[in-house]
């Protein structure tokens, strides 16, 4: 009977700790990799987090399953990027919205630039994180939302934010160091396709233009497409062509042999952070790694 009874209590006491420790806090889903990294910071683990976009992969083409599409409506803050990056996932986000989950677009949080060149030339570009003041502004939109959701510990949440905005603040002194110091005419900017206009407009580089013209990786380059960028970085004399992690760097690789220029090809974290010890597990690494090997290109 002893034994039962002792049996009983630590099977309560496990259940109760599973409650504190996981399935009763706040239930936060995030579309992409780069925000569900943002949103731990800042709201550490005072929520669960659900990150729908697994590492290394490409946000335009992402799915996800039924029943992570599920948890949306059940959510107690789902947060999106916006600006039409999430291509395979907007009806779930719109039935979510429709079942009443409290929302937070980044995309609508920030000063959109639109993108200068391309077929998508003139539409929002929704790659707003390459500048990290736009982030500045989605982390106050999520310090504001997240008060709202119940269990919150609002001084904590306000510390933990203010933590990371000095982080943000950081990262972009260094990012302005380092691209004040690539001489003007060296500031230009190849890669898959039109990803860097924030960073671009922020930081005084030129995008001289990307092997997919239009602002999403589903799009294909035309061989005209490809001999007028050849044109272009002929022209303006790049040395160095950067692809994505999430993209094989064939097409660059393309262009080059097709221009018949001599460029290196320099891999860069844009769209999606990856695993641990893969060189972009946060959002400051991938940032600062991007921006080493910018640096680096553009001055090599």
């Amino acid at each position: 009977m002893r034994r039962a009874a002792a049996a009983i209590a630590a099977a309560l006491a496990l259940s109760a700790c599973t409650e504190v420790d996981g399935s009763d806090r706040p239930q936060v889903v995030v579309t992409t990799n780069i925000l569900g990294d943002v949103v731990e910071q800042v709201l550490g683990d005072q929520v669960d987090v659900t990150v729908l976009m697994p590492p290394n992969s490409d946000p335009h083409s992402s799915q996800i399953s039924a029943r992570q599409a599920a948890t949306m409506g059940d959510a107690d803050l789902v947060v999106s990027n916006g600006l039409g990056l999430e291509e395979g996932l907007q009806q779930h986000l719109d039935r979510a919205a429709d079942a009443g989950a409290p929302m937070l677009v980044a995309g609508d949080e920030v000063d959109v630039v639109p993108y200068a060149s391309g077929d998508a030339e003139g539409a929002p570009d929704p790659h707003f994180w390459t500048d990290p003041a736009a982030m500045v502004d989605v982390v106050d939109a999520l310090e504001e939302k997240a008060a709202d959701i119940d269990g919150i510990d609002l001084d904590r949440l306000e510390r933990d934010a203010t933590a990371y905005r000095t982080e943000l603040a950081d990262l972009d002194a260094d990012m302005t160091s380092a691209f004040a110091a690539i001489p003007p005419e060296r500031r230009a900017l190849v890669t898959n396709h039109h990803v860097f206009g924030y960073l671009a407009e922020r930081f005084d580089v030129r995008v001289v233009g990307a092997v997919i013209p239009g602002g999403t990786t589903l799009a294909a380059p035309s061989a005209a497409d490809l001999r007028d960028l050849g044109e272009a970085i002929s022209t303006a004399g790049v040395s160095t062509i950067f692809a994505e992690s999430s993209q094989p760097d064939r097409l660059v690789q393309v262009l080059a042999d097709e221009a018949r220029i001599d460029v290196d090809v320099v891999e860069l974290f844009t769209e999606s952070l990856t695993e641990k010890g893969g060189g972009a597990a946060t959002y400051l690494q991938m940032m600062r790694a991007n921006t080493d090997r910018i640096s680096a290109g553009l001055t090599g």
